[in-house]
């Protein structure tokens, strides 16, 4: 494997590199005023969701690597400690894109991006219209980690309001990742669409205890035909299955029946559960399988 050390890595190749292994990011979409009142509109990648109570993102707005130089968003938080913060989804990124240009101090980017400001309730800067999710923030404390290029400035902002558009959230009253459409960040213009086929249900209660990889059987360990998340799915079980039951299985299982009586039996068993776990609602059956050769 490479191996990378921070000090011995020019900055510009060290920025890819993290940006490229940390990721997808979220992408704050940050609109901000100065003291003249001008708007500022500029989307931010080293973003998240850091506290729910209270309610806590941060962003970064780092220096620029060439010169070290550093953005008018960290310039206007210093003056008006006010921000609101957006969601960016797929069909607002190329707009986002022209906000990521670096206009001179006095341009309007809502007016560049042919964005409409809408006035927000509790701060001075205002929202994009246009975003399904608008949050407005009071910035609590800026920290900045260095004088270099580079060196981030860690905007801390105190969730005051969210604004979220009807259409978003399903009948459960939570918000429906395929109707929200976000886009993520990922290194140099890669950019990832967090909606349909990319989007992933895993379900993995975390309050109840799991076999966990060493209690399975040393076939399974072993195996060439499952995958590492297969693996993965079988020591989420949360017990060991019952040999009453893998016995029941091998006796009504036609095909089980065929794989155990036959040739390869190692190889065309791991078929059978690696089958079996792509949906992931049978994998107490898979379990079942997993332990039926060894009863």
């Amino acid at each position: 494997m490479l191996k990378i050390d921070p000090d011995k890595t020019a900055v510009r190749d060290l920025h890819q590199f993290l940006l490229g292994i940390v990721g997808p990011r979220p992408i704050a979409w940050v609109s901000t005023i100065d003291e003249e009142g001008n708007r500022n509109l500029a989307p931010y990648s080293f973003y998240n969701a850091f506290s729910s109570n209270p309610p806590i993102l941060v962003f970064s707005s780092n220096r620029r690597v060439v010169d070290g130089t550093t953005k008018d968003t960290l310039a206007n938080v210093q003056a008006v400690p006010e921000v609101v913060i957006h969601a960016v989804t797929h069909e607002l990124v190329r707009k986002m894109a022209v906000t990521s240009v670096q206009f001179d101090e006095d341009v309007d980017e809502f007016e560049k991006a042919g964005l409409t400001p809408l006035p927000s309730d509790l701060v001075r800067p205002w929202r994009v219209a246009e975003s399904p999710a608008q949050m407005e923030c009071r910035v609590t404390r800026v920290l900045s980690l260095g004088e270099h290029g580079g060196a981030g400035n860690l905007i801390f902002c105190e969730v005051l309001r969210i604004h979220l558009r009807e259409d978003v959230v399903d009948e459960k009253g939570r918000i429906n990742p395929h109707k929200m459409d976000l886009m993520g960040r990922l290194g140099r213009a890669y950019y990832v669409r967090a909606s349909g086929e990319a989007v992933q249900a895993i379900v993995q209660p975390v309050t109840q205890a799991v076999i966990g990889y060493d209690a399975l059987p040393e076939h399974i360990r072993r195996s060439r035909i499952l995958t590492a998340n297969n693996i993965g799915q079988l020591a989420g079980l949360h017990a060991i299955p019952n040999p009453e039951a893998c016995r029941r299985l091998r006796e009504e299982d036609q095909r089980l029946r065929q794989i155990l009586s036959g040739e390869h039996v190692e190889e065309e068993l791991h078929r059978y559960i690696r089958e079996v776990l792509e949906d992931d609602r049978q994998r107490e059956m898979a379990g079942l399988l997993a332990w039926a050769w060894d009863v």
